[in-house]
């Protein structure tokens, strides 16, 4: 898929799904990379260089960041991944699929990342203080297998 300027894609917002369902938008995310491991090899006899060969890949936890809501679906699915959820499945965790969609001020999808068994693992909540005039937003942490483009 074509971006038609990338003016649309800076403007526009990031839709996060789990197992289909919206948990809302956000208007940062960070973490979305991946790290591999480099093992290095020193050969008997060669010096003009070290093999390097590639190991594990790893992931950092995704960082996803909004203005507070009014919307209960994120905080139910940290409950059931985590809280009440995983007590009612004897301490097992429920490890979803997740989507964060990139779209366009048009509202058009323009980018997909799928999350590979998900889990939030940090909620933060709003500084609360009487005469502050910041905003209240809310950050959510989620550990993850890795990802792949869509």
């Amino acid at each position: 898929m074509a971006f038609e300027s990338w003016d649309s894609v800076y403007a526009g917002v990031f839709i996060v799904e789990v197992d289909g369902v919206e948990l809302g938008r956000f208007r940062e995310i960070s973490g979305l990379q991946i790290d591999v491991e480099v093992e290095t090899y020193t050969e008997g006899g060669e010096n003009g260089f070290v093999h390097k060969l590639p190991g594990r890949m790893t992931w950092p936890n995704l960082v996803l960041k909004r203005g507070v809501t009014e919307q209960d679906v994120l905080m139910n699915w940290l409950q059931d991944a985590v809280g009440d959820g995983m007590t009612q499945r004897n301490g097992k965790t429920k490890r979803t699929t997740a989507a964060i969609v990139l779209m366009s001020t048009d509202g058009q999808r323009m980018r997909s990342w799928n999350v590979v068994d998900a889990i939030p693992v940090r909620w933060g909540g709003p500084t609360l203080a009487t005469g502050s005039t910041d905003a209240a937003d809310e950050e959510l942490e989620i550990a993850h297998h890795g990802f792949r483009a869509s």
